[in-house]
């Protein structure tokens, strides 16, 4: 697997959210996550987006974070947010999420992040089940879902 450095807005990184935003409205029955994000939230150093790209160069994967501090969404000074991390159906159980998250945490570390904070929702058993085994614990629901019963909230100290 090759990571790179792409814009929010590269043409792969729209096609992985366009799809990862139809699992969630299936999952969910609701159109899909609506927290806004700007591309710009994730221009270094206040934040990443990567992609995954296989061996015959496809994107297979993506996740990034963005810079947040104490908020009236409920976040803490020297968080980073996850977001959009999605494997295509057709490449999951191989560690390709592990790896983009390793990639993503090794990365608000370096940028001076101190906790890596995450939403995610009843209804994606998988994500919980990555998280968990990776260290994140439940935590105060922030964000644009804070106050959805579907979601759940999760950090871990960078």
């Amino acid at each position: 697997m090759n990571i790179r450095r792409v814009a929010f807005d590269h043409p792969d990184a729209v096609k992985l959210n366009d799809q990862v935003q139809a699992e969630y409205h299936v999952r969910y029955g609701d159109g899909g996550d609506a927290t806004p994000l700007d591309p710009a939230d994730f221009d270094p150093p206040n934040g990443i987006y990567l992609i995954a790209y296989d061996e015959a160069d496809r994107p297979v994967a993506t996740g990034g974070w963005r810079s947040q501090d104490r908020n009236d969404e409920g976040n803490e000074d020297g968080d980073a947010e996850l977001k959009r991390m999605y494997v295509v159906a057709e490449m999951r159980g191989r560690g390709l999420a592990r790896r983009m998250l390793a990639a993503l945490e090794e990365d608000a570390r370096a940028a001076g992040r101190v906790r890596m904070v995450l939403e995610t929702g009843t209804k994606q058993p998988e994500a919980i089940a990555l998280y968990t085994s990776c260290g994140y614990e439940p935590c105060t629901k922030f964000g644009y879902y804070r106050f959805h019963a579907d979601s759940l909230c999760y950090a871990k100290a960078l």
